[in-house]
């Protein structure tokens, strides 16, 4: 489970951040709510853990933002205001669940479990662009005419995943690296260019006419065409 933290106190995020990933949660920490917004965006997590009191955007304004634009991933609120007008605002903006400050590590990896197991019962969205689809459930990428379909690779997917919600945009590549691998990752930026070069070759094998084109010194884009 990937999972994106939005928290400014760096200590709080760095020990909330150790506790998840030894539950075998996927974390990737921003601490600005522009930062946030621009992460979540990307639609490729399956939770956010989302701080009211952010520099940039506060919380609620990130929240609301996300979702009038249709970004449905699952929202746990930390906040040190535990009035009841916060908790209903932050309720009404779109926060499946709202956890006050100080809270217990406990809770809140019981809070994700609980709320990605709402959004696992409701039905999978298929993304889609051109000749091809993403089954987000058995990560497979499948042409649309003929049915032919490859297995992708967890860093595979998510990089299509980001590609395809953000189709006929171009990435740049340290956009991309950060948005797929994250942060923190010990990985080289070239490794961009090695899972798009896989990418590329799934789509050829699949007969798709689906490209991810390079635009030189700017970044990549998913297009159709030959």
């Amino acid at each position: 489970m990937r999972v994106l933290l939005v928290e400014d106190e760096k200590a709080l995020s760095a020990a909330i951040c150790q506790v998840l990933r030894r539950e075998q949660f996927t974390v990737d920490p921003v601490y600005t709510g522009t930062d946030g917004y621009d992460y979540a965006a990307a639609g490729i997590y399956d939770a956010i853990i989302l701080d009211v009191m952010l520099p940039g955007m506060d919380g609620f304004a990130v929240l609301k933002k996300l979702r009038a634009e249709g970004i449905k991933t699952p929202v746990c609120m930390l906040t040190a205001r535990a009035g009841l007008e916060d908790r209903v605002r932050g309720l009404e903006s779109g926060a499946d669940y709202y956890l006050p400050k100080p809270f217990q590590m406990a809770e809140l990896t019981a809070c994700l479990r609980a709320i990605t197991r709402r959004r696992e019962d409701t039905p999978v969205m298929e993304l889609g662009f051109g000749d091809v689809t993403l089954n987000q459930q058995e990560a497979k990428l499948i042409h649309r005419a003929t049915g032919q379909e490859i297995k992708l690779g967890a860093k595979e997917y998510q990089l299509m995943e980001l590609f395809l919600r953000n189709s006929g945009q171009t990435l740049p590549k340290d956009t991309i690296f950060d948005r797929v691998w994250g942060y923190e990752s010990e990985a080289d930026i070239s490794t961009v260019e090695v899972y798009i070069s896989f990418l590329r070759k799934k789509l050829a094998f699949i007969g798709s006419n689906v490209k991810i084109r390079a635009a030189r010194g700017i970044g990549y884009s998913l297009e159709e065409g030959a």
